[in-house]
């Protein structure tokens, strides 16, 4: 009978690359930009996370198991932080929602992005 060993915890087939996660929570946060005009950090953070994400197995091809390891960790945080800014972005929408009621909440994004057209234009 013979058995395989299990994989050491830094084998290169242990180190995640989060880019899964990276690239739901940029989505989400686009998602929720194009709804509330209030994400758009999340989305730069998650532009980030998702570029460390892909650094991850740049760098096992290329043997550099402790850069892998450090790109690994910094997708990691900047997923959370990503996350981090969806979760509060949407809890302060529907707060504001239920307290300003849809008509007022839908008359300001209105004027969110006619500022923002108004910028882009001129």
């Amino acid at each position: 009978m013979s058995a395989v060993p299990p994989l050491p915890n830094d084998a290169p087939g242990n180190i995640p690359n989060y880019l899964v996660w990276s690239i739901l929570s940029t989505i989400g946060s686009f998602i929720v930009c194009c709804v509330a005009c209030l994400s758009f950090p999340g989305i730069i953070t998650g532009i980030v996370a998702i570029v460390f994400s892909t650094q991850v197995n740049s760098k096992l091809n290329q043997g550099d198991i402790e850069g892998a390891k450090r790109a690994s960790k910094n997708a990691k945080i900047w997923n959370w932080v990503t996350t981090g800014i969806l979760i509060l972005t949407v809890v302060i929408s529907v707060i504001w929602f239920i307290a300003v009621g849809p008509d007022a909440y839908m008359e300001y994004m209105e004027q969110i992005r006619q500022q923002m057209e108004q910028q882009q234009g001129g």
